[in-house]
C-alpha cells in the first residue's frame, strides 16, 4: 500500500507532534484510488448524470427529428414528393438518396464512437437544407430552423461527450 504523508496542523492542537517538528497526517492512497475507482466506473467520462442525461435529450431531440425525416424520403408520401419536387425544385429520383444522406449520418452520430464523425456530416447535410430553403426564399423559420436542428444535435454531443468539450471547450482554463 502506497503512504502520502503531508502536514495536517489538526494534530498540533491534539499532542500529537512527532519528535522532529513535522506534523503528519497518514493517508492510505489505496482507500482513494478504490473510490475513484468506483466512481470512474459508475461515470467513465468524468460527466455528471444530469450532465449526460441533458445531452441524451438534447441528442434525441435532434436524432428524432433526423430519423422522421430521413424514413418519410425513403418511403415518398405526397407531401414529401410535392414539398421536393414542387417547392424544391429536385426531381422526384433524388428523394430517396436524399433520406439515404441524412440517415446514414444519423446513424453515426447515434453511435458514441462516430458520434463526432456523424454529427459533421449533419452539420453539411444541414447547411445544404439552409441553402435550398434560401434559395426559394423561404421564411426566416424555415431557414433558421436547420441551424437549430445543428445547434441541438452538437449541444447534446458537448453535453454528453468530453473529447468534444475537450476540443471546444467553452470556457478557458485560466
Amino acid at each position: 500500500m502506497n503512504i502520502i504523508r503531508f502536514p495536517h496542523p489538526d494534530l498540533e492542537d491534539e499532542g500529537m507532534a512527532d519528535t522532529g517538528g513535522d506534523f503528519e497526517h497518514t493517508v492510505a492512497v489505496e482507500a482513494i484510488s478504490t473510490h475513484m475507482e468506483f466512481h470512474m466506473k459508475a461515470n467513465p467520462n468524468g460527466i455528471s448524470n444530469k450532465r449526460r442525461w441533458a445531452g441524451r435529450i438534447l441528442s434525441g431531440f435532434a436524432t428524432l427529428f433526423f430519423l422522421v425525416d430521413g424514413g418519410m424520403k425513403l418511403f415518398k408520401p405526397p407531401v414529401v414528393v410535392q414539398a421536393t419536387v414542387g417547392q424544391f425544385g429536385y426531381p422526384e429520383s433524388t428523394i430517396v438518396g436524399i433520406g439515404i444522406a441524412l440517415l446514414v449520418p444519423t446513424v453515426l452520430y447515434v453511435i458514441p464512437r462516430t458520434s463526432i464523425l456523424g454529427a459533421i456530416l449533419l452539420t453539411g447535410y444541414l447547411g445544404g437544407a439552409v441553402a435550398s430553403n434560401v434559395r426559394i426564399v423561404m421564411p426566416l423559420f424555415n431557414i433558421l430552423f436547420p441551424v437549430v436542428l445543428a445547434a441541438l444535435a452538437w449541444g447534446g454531443l458537448w453535453l454528453r461527450d468530453q473529447r468534444l468539450e475537450q476540443l471546444l471547450p467553452l470556457a478557458s482554463e485560466h
